[in-house]
């Protein structure tokens, strides 16, 4: 059982889990909305919000902070002057979950996960 268990082990190795979550943010920042699915786009949703959060200071610190978890120069830098500074009034819920359809192939539940 999984009582009180914090996140989605998603079938991988810890290291695995952190790159996908890593390239999936990524993804959603570039694009501002990508198909993924559900328990996927659910994990995301923490991780993004997180980070957006940190990017909301905009200061130097905040930038450090972003690019540790991310590794890209590109998306860092639109996080933080782009798009933290979008919700400076808004507190949490930044990112929207809408269920799609279920994939031909495995009956996976799919999702769009967006920036509100």
């Amino acid at each position: 059982m999984r009582h009180k268990h914090g996140y989605r082990k998603l079938g991988r190795t810890s290291s695995h889990r952190s790159a996908l979550l890593k390239n999936l943010t990524i993804a959603i920042i570039k694009s501002e909305k990508i198909e993924t699915t559900l328990p996927k786009a659910k994990e995301l949703r923490g991780y993004v919000e997180k980070l957006i959060t940190k990017a909301l200071k905009g200061d130097f610190n905040a930038h450090r902070a972003v690019f540790a978890a991310l590794q890209d120069k590109e998306t860092t830098k639109k996080l933080v002057e782009e798009i933290a500074p979008r919700y400076k009034e808004r507190n949490g819920g930044y990112t929207r979950i809408i269920k799609t359809r279920m994939r031909r192939g495995d009956a996976a539940e799919m999702a769009f996960i967006e920036l509100v």
